[in-house]
């Protein structure tokens, strides 16, 4: 790229500053990933928008990594975002307003930017068509209080919700795990106020109605339109846009940021659009044209990541992973 032009993109892209980053710690920004250096100080040439940053903090062998902690962002032109990191929690923290905007002052003066990894802009458009349908309100109406996603927070949040016998197995692995704090039986129980995963439309799994007759309620299981309906009448005031930016929202959070609770969410929102016969023909063909359009770009990203994750469990080295 020409240094004129990369200048430029320097400047007017966002930039996520990441101070004090442990050595060998899996840094990743939408559909990237990269491995810390002993420089990195976080990445520049951030397109505006809507970005998902995650990480996973390793031990000092770096074969061995925590349960990845991810956060939604919406960066502006030149915005910085300054985030550093905790020794003793073991995760990033938000700095005071002063110590932000100094920090912020220092980035654009371009005191970091050797030290900064650069967004592949070549993948940007990847990540466009993950991403399209979330908008800043969507964020805040689903995100958990503080906004970070991480499974080692989600045992309690998700031990009411209906799974498999596999996805059972593995809420109690999350339960029984030295990353997710017990509760003692002389604590108090945990207030709503302090819950800690996101906050997901309700899906019905299966429909009860009273004074429906057995024929209607097994019509309206078969075909899932009302329930639809009435669920974008409800829940989004009508906007069909704000349910695929929440399936978005939950494929994010559980392929970038393994989190359980995501993808159980995200499988109800796939199931309630596959059972629907009526919606996508006649009273909702438009929406189904716009799920259809992302769905192969979920798919396919899908396997690469998890191509990606393994290659880095196994030979720390992959197109979506690289050394800063």
């Amino acid at each position: 790229m020409d240094p004129e032009a990369a200048l430029q993109l320097v400047k007017e892209g966002a930039t996520v500053l990441l101070l004090d980053v442990p050595q060998s710690t899996l840094i990743g920004i939408d559909t990237q990933m990269f491995s810390s250096g002993p420089n990195f100080k976080g990445i520049k040439m951030i397109p505006p928008g809507v970005h998902f940053v995650y990480y996973s903090s390793s031990n000092r062998e770096g074969n061995a990594f925590s349960p990845i902690i991810g956060f939604f962002i919406v960066a502006s032109h030149s915005e910085v975002i300054v985030r550093k990191w905790d020794q003793k929690e073991e995760r990033f923290v938000k700095l005071s307003e002063e110590d932000e905007e100094r920090y912020g002052q220092a980035v654009r003066r371009l005191e970091f930017d050797r030290q900064l990894g650069p967004y592949m802009l070549n993948q940007y458009g990847d990540w466009r068509h993950l991403s399209n349908y979330i908008t800043k309100a969507i964020i805040e109406r689903l995100e958990p209080i503080g906004g970070e996603i991480s499974v080692s927070s989600e045992p309690d949040s998700i031990s009411n919700i209906p799974k498999t016998a596999m996805e059972k197995a593995l809420a109690e692995q999350l339960r029984n795990s030295t990353f997710s704090r017990p509760v003692e039986k002389s604590e108090r129980p945990v207030e709503k106020s302090e819950r800690k995963g996101c906050y997901f439309t309700p899906i019905p799994r299966l429909i009860k109605h009273k004074g429906l007759s057995g024929h209607d309620l097994t019509n309206m299981n078969l075909d899932k339109t009302q329930v639809l309906e009435t669920i974008i009448a409800k829940e989004y005031g009508g906007n069909e846009n704000s349910l695929l930016g929440e399936l978005q929202f939950s494929f994010i959070a559980f392929l970038m940021g393994q989190s359980l609770e995501a993808y159980l969410q995200w499988k109800l929102i796939a199931s309630l659009f596959l059972g629907c016969t009526e919606a996508p023909l006649h009273t909702r063909s438009q929406l189904f044209t716009k799920r259809k359009e992302s769905w192969h770009c979920w798919m396919s990203l899908g396997y690469l990541m998890t191509v990606s994750c393994t290659s880095f469990a196994r030979t720390s080295s992959h197109c979506y992973l690289r050394p800063l």
